[in-house]
């Protein structure tokens, strides 16, 4: 039997507590992976919309972004496009991590879609997917 492995991107927010306890469930899962900073990453409209293929507006954005939480940018008034522009020149508006296997991409924590491209079994009970912090993601 050949195996080929998988080449596995993780992009964070740096100082995230929440992508911190999802890499510990893949590393714990045998799962290399190599680590960008998500903020420092110069995405375009092409890239990221890759990562947010047949997903609506509200599963591709960080609800819990200052912008987002004090109402500032309020997504019910944007388009997903429009959300998409916004993302690049504020990446904490994008919800976390983005993760490529190879050519699959998936925005956010998601068991069952990582499971699927890693062949894995990860508890799909586990509540990593979302923010695991009270306090505002504004450190960069």
């Amino acid at each position: 039997m050949f195996y080929v492995k998988k080449s596995v991107t993780f992009y964070e927010k740096p100082g995230c507590a929440g992508n911190k306890k999802q890499k510990e469930v893949l590393s714990a899962n045998g799962v290399d992976f190599e680590v960008k900073s998500m903020l420092s990453t110069n995405w375009d409209i092409k890239t990221l919309n890759s990562f947010f293929q047949d997903l609506s507006k509200e599963q591709i954005v960080n609800q819990f972004a200052p912008k987002i939480k004090s109402g500032e940018i309020n997504i019910k008034k944007l388009t997903k496009e429009q959300l998409v522009e916004l993302m690049i020149k504020e990446p904490l508006l994008i919800k976390r991590p983005l993760i490529q296997v190879n050519d699959i991409k998936i925005c956010g924590f998601d068991i069952p879609k990582l499971n699927k491209a890693l062949n894995l079994e990860i508890d799909t009970k586990k509540e990593i997917g979302t923010c695991q912090s009270s306090d505002s993601c504004t450190s960069v």
